[in-house]
C-alpha cells in the first residue's frame, strides 16, 4: 500500500516532531491544529530543529527548505484529512478528545485511509470502535524527540487488519525507524514498564528516602540510564505521566499503578515539568 500524503492532527511537541519526520523523508504533510497561533509555534519549532540538523550536517540547507515546503497548515480536520493516505492523531492524552477527533476523521477521510493514534496508553480498540472502520485503525506511538528516537511502538487493536499493520510497519521503516509490533493493553509495552518505574522514583522522593538529584544519579550511574526518572518525567510532562498511570490503574484494576500523591499534587499545582518551567527541576 503506497502512502504519499500524511495528515498530522495536533501540532504540539509530538505532533510537530511527527510532521517534521514525515516531511524530512519526502512525504507531503498536512499539519492540523485548532488555530493559526498553534501552527505558527509548531512551524517555528520545526524550523529550529531543522537548523540543528543542518548545524550537525545531518541535512543540507536545500534539504531543510525542501522539508519545510512539504508542510501545509490547516485549522480544519475535514479539509486537512480529505485526501490523505494516513492520518496520525497526536492530540492530548484524553479519551473523549481522541474519540471526537476520530469520529470526525472517519467521516471526512477516504475509505482507504489508515487512521493512526500516537497515544501512549489509551486503548486503540476503544478508539477504533468509534470509527466504523476498525480494521484500518492502529497505534503509532513515536518517542520524543521524534526526529531523533528510533523506536515506534505499533499497536494492533482487536480488529486491526494484517494489511494495515504491514503497511504501517513498512512505512515506519521508510522513516528510518525501528517499528515494534505490540498488542493493545493499557500502557502497551513502553509505558507499562516505564511509568511504574517513574512512579516508584516519585514515591522514593515522597517517602524521604533520597533527594531528586540522588535518585536520578543512582539510576544514571547505577543502571546506565541516559536520564534519571525524575528528569525524564519532567520532559515527558508530569500531567502526561499522571494520565497514563490513571489509564493503567483503571484498565488493569490494580492498585500497583496508583499514582503517587506527590505527583497528583504537583500536577494540581501546575508544576508539570519543562513545559511549565518547573517540575522536579527548575527550567
Amino acid at each position: 500500500m503506497d502512502m504519499n500524503t500524511i495528515a498530522v492532527i495536533g501540532s504540539g511537541t509530538m505532533g510537530n516532531g511527527i510532521a517534521h519526520t514525515f516531511a524530512q523523508y519526502g512525504y507531503q504533510v498536512n499539519l492540523i491544529d485548532i488555530n493559526d497561533e498553534a501552527l505558527d509555534r509548531a512551524l517555528t519549532t520545526i524550523g529550529k530543529n531543522l537548523d540543528r540538523q543542518v548545524a550537525k550536517a545531518v541535512l543540507t540547507e536545500e534539504q531543510k527548505a525542501e522539508t519545510l515546503a512539504r508542510l501545509t497548515r490547516f485549522t480544519s480536520i475535514h479539509d486537512g484529512v480529505a485526501d490523505v493516505d494516513l492520518v496520525v492523531e497526536a492530540a492530548s492524552e484524553n479519551l473523549e478528545l481522541k474519540l471526537k477527533i476520530f469520529r470526525e476523521v472517519a467521516a471526512s477521510a477516504k475509505a482507504s485511509t489508515i487512521l493512526a493514534s500516537n497515544t501512549s496508553s489509551i486503548s486503540i480498540t476503544q478508539i477504533a470502535a468509534a470509527t466504523g472502520r476498525a480494521d484500518k485503525v492502529i497505534g503509532m506511538h513515536f518517542m520524543n524527540p521524534v526526529p531523533v528516537m528510533k523506536l515506534v511502538e505499533i499497536i494492533r487493536g482487536y480488529s486491526t487488519s494484517d494489511e494495515t499493520t504491514k503497511a504501517v510497519m513498512e512505512l515506519s521503516e521508510k522513516l528510518g525507524k525501528v517499528p515494534v509490533e505490540v498488542n493493545d493493553y493499557p500502557g502497551f509495552v513502553a509505558n507499562r514498564i516505564l511509568m511504574p518505574m517513574i512512579n516508584e522514583a516519585i514515591y522514593t522522593l515522597y517517602e524521604g528516602v533520597a533527594g531528586v538529584n540522588e535518585i536520578d544519579t543512582v539510576m544514571k550511574l547505577g543502571m546506565a540510564h541516559p536520564m534519571g526518572p525524575l528528569q525524564l518525567a519532567d520532559f515527558i510532562g508530569l500531567d502526561v505521566c499522571l494520565a497514563i498511570l490513571r489509564v493503567m490503574q483503571s484498565g488493569f484494576g490494580s492498585a500497583k499503578y496508583a499514582p503517587c500523591p506527590l505527583l497528583v499534587n504537583m500536577v494540581m499545582a501546575g508544576k508539570t515539568g519543562v513545559k511549565s518551567g518547573q517540575g522536579f527541576y527548575k527550567y
